[in-house]
């Protein structure tokens, strides 16, 4: 089994950038990916500086040429288990197909997976007309008709930050907000709706409104929500890894785990951030990757 200096699980902006950096510094690694790209329902990427506007598919692919163009190995498939050597040893990764992998280190770039409120017709709309990010999306429905959906205690903010980009936004939940947070809400401009969504209307396969409890039916152009993150770090659990009370692995400022020779970027531990946040904490990872994989090599050069 031929040993790598790095590899990465997980093929997205993170794991990429991260390749992208260990390639340029003449390390061999290798990039497994699983095909499952978070944005998969996504059109456009925004908030990229020279990339706005493009298709995370385009991003992806750009970036694997990129990284063969240095030398870097992008295999396709699935992760099932995770393995650490003894000492010195690294690690082992068992691909579905039987296929086995060695590296010194372990960069995990596995991302999470958003789950949604149990609203009938919203998952169809997921990535389209439903969306997460005002950042990433609030553009595109500017001055629009823009429902938010109670789904979190970061709800309120969300619909807060949205009236920025529309006078036209509507809160909605089952239990309506009460003392500061309605006031909040009020003061910004905010509607709040009078009961809670029952399921989302379409028609022509374009979202047109929201269904409420009460039977009345909210028009609108988007909606936006916190999902549940549920993070993909079977890798890092196989591993050990410490993980927070969110269930998110815990990391230094570098993406360093509290396992020896274990990093992990991206949403796997910043679920909200952007693509950007993702490649830059990629970026961040695999230097200080390669810092360690040379102090090693300097201790072994003294021992020897």
């Amino acid at each position: 089994m031929t040993e790598r200096d790095v590899l990465i699980i997980g093929g997205g902006p993170a794991g990429l950038s991260g390749a992208l950096v260990l390639a340029r510094a003449r390390r061999s690694v290798t990039v497994v990916d699983a095909g499952e790209p978070r944005n998969a329902g996504v059109d456009h990427m925004h908030g990229f500086l020279t990339r706005d506007g493009m298709p995370p598919a385009r991003l992806r692919e750009t970036g694997r040429t990129e990284v063969r163009g240095y030398g870097g190995e992008i295999v396709e498939g699935t992760v099932t288990r995770t393995e650490a050597g003894r000492p010195g040893e690294g690690f082992v990764l068992t691909l579905a197909d039987g296929t086995r992998l060695r590296g010194r280190r372990l960069l995990v770039t596995t991302g999470v997976t958003d789950v949604l409120p149990d609203v009938p017709g919203l998952q169809e709309r997921w990535g389209r007309e439903a969306q997460m990010c005002p950042y990433c999306h609030g553009w595109e429905v500017r001055d629009s008709r823009i429902a938010v959906l109670g789904t979190s205690p970061n709800s309120v903010h969300q619909a807060l930050l949205l009236r920025q980009w529309s006078p036209d936004v509507t809160f909605v939940a089952d239990a309506p907000p009460a003392g500061e947070d309605a006031a909040r809400l009020a003061a910004r401009g905010v509607s709040v709706a009078p009961s809670g969504v029952r399921r989302v209307v379409a028609e022509d396969d374009r979202l047109t409104g929201l269904e409420l409890a009460d039977g009345s039916v909210l028009g609108c152009d988007a909606v936006f929500l916190a999902p549940t993150w549920v993070p993909k770090a079977g890798p890092l659990t196989d591993l050990g890894c410490e993980t927070g009370d969110d269930g998110l692995v815990k990391v230094d400022p570098t993406g360093r785990t509290s396992v020896p020779g274990v990093w992990a970027a991206g949403n796997v531990v910043v679920p909200f951030g952007q693509v950007v946040m993702a490649a830059a904490a990629g970026a961040m990872a695999a230097a200080m990757i390669n810092a360690d994989l040379v102090e090693e090599e300097v201790a072994r050069g003294l021992a020897a």
